[in-house]
């Protein structure tokens, strides 16, 4: 076949080109060339290389400057589709990058709201635990006495009525507790408040702040950037942003556990107020009026300024602000009530199982005339010379003979509140003098109106003469409750 295939070829070669010859006449002779196929063929070829090559030439002199255009058009083409490339890797790189970090913001934002969350709360439990360790180390509601119980009816004289009766701490300077919570008491600044005559602008920074001010000390406390909104194609397109927004949604989710717990708290600082409240009525106290007078005594006052315009730094929760500054406000009232608390005698002056009592208030009959008459007080009748104390803290403003009362100590509590023991042995205080609660005051005895050894004790209230048991009866209500 190749045989065949080269046949033909020579075939075509002598029939394009057939052998032809060239004569030349010079000076009578005759010459001549003769120009095979093969030859013919070679030579053709060259004219057709060399006529390319000049036409080759000839355009490219004369198309030059339109070729170097279109060389350098192609060139700027390319180099613009490598830039826009380039501008568009940068533009994703620029896009991965800020949403990564506004990612990190976000989680940093809200990392820190919980810190701040976690922080207020354990500022606040602080702040309650200050209060309950007032409420019980001052002895206001201390644990009942395991020595026993004063029991008797006070009607019938006989021991058939029990009465808690606290043990009462010793000593005579008792237990001082800051009312006002020591060192965890915030501070709330003006801010933007209508001007205050000759009011100073606060020059730091306090817990609480007030207004939109709130963002900028944030970040300048935490150096938290303001986190920008990230498209949801990002987060698709990048699987660590997504990750990262699923743990930034999980601390979320934990900082709305603290919300939760702070509205819990809230309730259950409400309840205590309420129980205080409630022993208060119990005596025969309205609590608003013995707030009043605690808060005259105290001297209070300032702007009114809402909840609703205090910010807690670095907290956006709004639920959380007011479950806490309701909680808070809430914890100083109570703070308010038990200081005076921890003035109203709530126990007896003397206690054991050696003590009843053996004459009730109200109506009686008199031991001396045999008619009816008002006893003013409760009588705990004992052993002679036994050890009596008084019921609160307070001042002695009277302690000496009175009358049908023998020797007599009466004790000013404050708010109003008296107490009187009567028919004492001795009196181991003098007028003027300070005492706590449980401080030894007298011994027990039978001087004045007396028909034995008992101690006459009296609550006074506003100069009206209380039922003492009402008072003693809140005070085992407060010891069940607890």
């Amino acid at each position: 076949m190749a045989e065949t295939l080269v046949e033909r070829v020579w075939a075509w070669l002598h029939e394009t080109f057939p052998e032809r010859q060239i004569y030349i006449r010079s000076d009578g002779r005759v010459q001549f060339f003769t120009f095979g196929p093969t030859l013919q063929a070679t030579l053709a070829g060259l004219s057709l290389i060399f006529l390319g090559w000049v036409a080759f030439a000839t355009v490219n002199v004369i198309f030059k400057d339109r070729i170097i255009a279109a060389k350098d058009h192609r060139y700027q083409q390319m180099q613009s589709a490598y830039e826009n490339r380039v501008a568009d890797l940068q533009l994703s790189y620029d896009e991965v990058n800020g949403a990564l970090v506004s990612a990190e913001d976000k989680f940093k934002a809200t990392a820190d709201e919980l810190q701040a969350k976690q922080s207020t709360i354990l500022h606040f439990l602080e702040r309650k635990q200050q209060v309950d360790a007032a409420l019980v180390g001052d002895g206001t509601f201390g644990p009942t006495p395991k020595n026993g119980t004063a029991s008797a009816s006070p009607d019938s004289g006989t021991a058939s009525d029990s009465l808690g009766v606290e043990a009462p701490p010793n000593g005579m300077g008792g237990s001082d507790v800051d009312d006002d919570g020591g060192s965890s008491e915030l501070t709330v600044s003006p801010q933007p408040a209508k001007p205050q005559p000759r009011t100073a602008k606060p020059t730091h920074a306090s817990f609480l702040d007030i207004g939109g001010a709130v963002g900028r000390i944030a970040g300048a406390l935490f150096g938290v950037r303001q986190p920008m909104p990230i498209p949801e194609v990002t987060y698709a397109r990048h699987p660590v942003l997504k990750l990262l927004a699923a743990q930034t949604a999980r601390v979320k989710r934990l900082s709305m556990n603290e919300t939760s717990l702070m509205v819990q708290t809230q309730a259950e600082v409400a309840d205590g107020v309420s129980e205080i409240q409630a022993v208060l009525r119990r005596t025969g106290i309205s609590p608003s009026q013995f707030v009043q007078r605690i808060e005259a005594k105290d001297g209070v006052g300032g702007p009114d300024i809402p909840l609703t315009a205090v910010h807690i730094e670095g907290i956006s929760d709004g639920a959380f602000q007011q479950a806490y500054l309701n909680a808070y406000a809430v914890l100083d009232e109570m703070n308010q009530l038990l200081k005076g608390m921890r003035h109203v005698p709530l126990t007896t002056p003397v206690y054991g199982p050696r003590y009843d009592i053996s004459s009730g208030f109200g109506p009686r009959v008199d031991p001396f005339t045999g008619h009816l008459a008002f006893h003013p007080g409760i009588d705990f009748a004992g052993p002679w010379g036994s050890t009596v104390r008084a019921t609160a803290p307070g001042t002695v403003v009277w302690a000496g003979a009175r009358g049908s009362y023998g020797n007599m100590v009466e004790i000013d509590h404050g708010f109003g509140i008296h107490t009187r023991y009567g028919h004492l042995s001795s009196i181991l205080v003098h007028v003027g003098a300070k005492v706590a609660k449980g401080a030894p005051i007298g011994k027990l005895g039978s001087t004045g109106r007396s028909t034995g050894p008992h101690v006459h004790y009296e609550v006074w209230y506003d100069d009206v003469v209380r039922n003492p048991r009402k008072f003693i009866e809140a005070g085992r209500y407060v010891l069940q409750q607890e």
